[in-house]
């Protein structure tokens, strides 16, 4: 039987850029939802997760917080101005849903929330050691109840494959039904792009795990499927060489993965930088002093750090059947390279052009991507796609995408 699922699917189509259909966007509230002064949407990051049982949102807050609220899905507007689009409602205040367990490991730089999963009845989390040098991070993943102000209900962290964390604490999402056979698991979480190179993928990475696992099996089994450690930098390196690489650079964050069913591609969401890597102080002009010679020309971000501007929302496609080769010992989890990469256009520029995660609803076949700073005090707003295979209507425009295939 498992053959057979496998052999249909195998036919299944590859989604192309004309495949995502652009249908609006809505705003988040704004105020304070909680008695925590980060108890707001300004300065969220990443974290975004489709809730079936309400047709909602989980979604993170001020970075400082490391909240999680639950908004609704307001009907959606295409337009470009931001003002003409609907304001979500609150479902549920923001909540420390980790209950003081996300600093249980006491890392020296402190610890953030990565990926959201809903996933039998249960909300499944992910986190990541922020700079990690001395490699202190064991655990990454964890549950909790549905029900954001409950105590008690927090289990974790667990450890999750035999991978440092900062491989796997970040996005997730489930395998559609027709796949899991074939790959060996329900759900997919990987991380890519954060500090110390050495620690991560140099670009997308997924392991195949069990969320039921958590707190069953330790360390929960993970098989991964693609990542790119610092010894195989084939999507490119960190430094990028001095040339424009968009692929991968040192500029290059991904915050979200979806696998729509009825096809066989799996979606990366995040933004990379379109320009020439460097590293050093950003700024329109060079401020001289002691950046006077390390200076890289760049508006958005005037920071001392990495730098590639100018920056891009930006979508890496895979090819499943790529993952499952590499599951059944065929390929390397480095061998394989995205069949698509190109440019995510939006409504809303914010110059720094970042993606603050992606979440999926099978039943409406629709994407939801949380763009950050797009609104107001820096704000998300909430963009939606919709997977319409073979239209054939081009309103995701990739730009120039570069179509790189394996054997």
């Amino acid at each position: 039987m498992a053959s057979a699922v496998l052999a249909a699917s195998s036919d299944l189509p590859l989604l192309q850029a004309s495949d995502l259909q652009y249908q609006g966007a809505f705003r988040v509230p704004t105020g304070q939802f909680g008695s925590n002064q980060y108890a707001i949407f300004d300065y969220s990051d990443d974290g975004l997760a489709y809730n079936a049982n309400n047709n909602s949102l989980f979604i993170k807050g001020h970075t400082y917080g490391q909240l999680v609220a639950e908004i609704s899905i307001p009907a959606i507007v295409n337009s470009s101005n931001i003002n003409n689009l609907k304001t979500a409602a609150m479902l549920q205040n923001f909540a420390e849903i980790t209950e003081g367990n996300l600093w249980q490991e006491n890392i020296t730089n402190g610890m953030r929330l990565g990926g959201l999963l809903v996933y039998n009845s249960k909300l499944i989390g992910a986190a990541w050691a922020y700079y990690d040098g001395a490699g202190q991070q064991t655990k990454s993943h964890f549950n909790s109840g549905m029900t954001l102000a409950t105590s008690g209900d927090f289990h974790g962290l667990y450890t999750v494959g035999n991978v440092f964390p900062a491989f796997v604490g970040g996005y997730m999402t489930t395998i559609p039904p027709e796949w899991q056979s074939a790959l060996g698991g329900p759900a997919l979480t990987g991380h890519c792009c954060t500090s110390i190179i050495g620690h991560q993928s140099l670009g997308p990475s997924a392991w195949v795990f069990d969320p039921d696992k958590l707190g069953v099996q330790n360390p929960v089994p993970a098989t991964p499927v693609v990542e790119y450690p610092i010894d195989h930098p084939t999507l490119g390196t960190w430094s990028g060489n001095g040339s424009v690489h968009p692929l991968y650079n040192m500029s290059t964050v991904i915050t979200g993965i979806v696998f729509p069913q009825g096809t066989r591609s799996v979606l990366f969401f995040g933004r990379t930088g379109t320009g020439t890597p460097c590293y050093g102080c950003g700024g329109s002009t060079n401020p001289g002093g002691e950046c006077a010679n390390q200076w890289c020309y760049d508006p958005v971000d005037p920071y001392k750090g990495t730098h590639a501007y100018p920056y891009s929302s930006y979508l890496w496609a895979y090819d499943v059947n790529d993952f499952i080769a590499v599951k059944n010992g065929t390929k390397n989890p480095w061998d394989i390279t995205p069949y698509y990469h190109g440019v995510i256009s939006l409504p809303f520029g914010t110059g720094a052009n970042e993606l603050n995660g992606a979440a999926y609803d099978p039943a409406t076949q629709r994407i939801y991507i949380a763009q950050k700073c797009a609104d107001g005090n820096c704000l998300p707003v909430i963009h939606v796609f919709k997977v319409n295979i073979g239209t054939g209507s081009d309103t995701m425009p990739p730009a120039a995408p570069t179509r790189l295939r394996t054997g």
